[in-house]
């Protein structure tokens, strides 16, 4: 069984969450060994990372800096899990990976994309996931539910502003990139979008 690196990304309340579920489910059912993770996290240095990055209550953080501490976290992340997974023969599912670097750092803080590319060559290598499903929906209704959810980290207090043009930056690498994304709109039902995503999980893993 061919191992697949799998990536969600969209913005705050996209609904990646419960889709992973559906997806690492599906997977297994089809024989592959699923590995789930998430960025940023997926290993204990890195979970460490990620408290600093969303949790903490720190105003004084410039972007240059939430974008290393991200990228730091990534590299063990990658050095740690998802190439050694990936070399046993599993298939990693993943909750964000570098395209959720370009659409926040890049798209929402201003960052430009060559200091991204940058950090991205040193943190990963030539390692890019085999298929991207975006899940796509307006930035206000995005909100909307992560307000629903309670608890709120660093980007879900971000304005209506700054996850408009995170969406716009996914979108805008989807379309540069389609042997890659599939972009599925996920302002559906739970069950329509993951109709769409069984659609095209059975049309790219072949």
């Amino acid at each position: 069984m061919k191992p697949y690196f799998i990536t969600l990304e969209g913005v705050e309340g996209a609904g990646k969450s419960t889709q992973m579920k559906r997806i690492s489910g599906w997977l297994a059912a089809q024989g592959h060994t699923v590995v789930e993770s998430r960025e940023p996290g997926g290993t204990h240095i890195s979970e460490m990372i990620r408290d600093v990055v969303l949790h903490g209550d720190h105003p004084e953080m410039s972007a240059h800096t939430e974008l290393m501490l991200i990228f730091a976290a990534r590299a063990q992340h990658v050095h740690e899990l998802i190439r050694p997974a990936l070399d046993a023969g599993k298939t990693v599912l993943c909750d964000r990976f570098t395209d959720a670097s370009y659409a926040y750092q890049g798209g929402g803080r201003g960052i430009p994309e060559r200091d991204i590319a940058t950090l991205e060559q040193m943190a990963q290598g030539d390692l890019r996931p085999d298929l991207t499903l975006l899940l796509d929906l307006p930035a206000k209704e995005g909100l909307a539910r992560a307000d629903g959810r309670g608890s709120e980290d660093r980007f879900e207090t971000e304005s209506l502003a700054f996850l408009d043009r995170a969406r716009r930056a996914y979108l805008a690498r989807a379309a540069g990139d389609p042997s890659r994304y599939v972009v599925i709109d996920a302002a559906r039902s739970v069950t329509r979008v993951w109709r769409d995503i069984q659609d095209a999980l059975e049309q790219r893993l072949k």
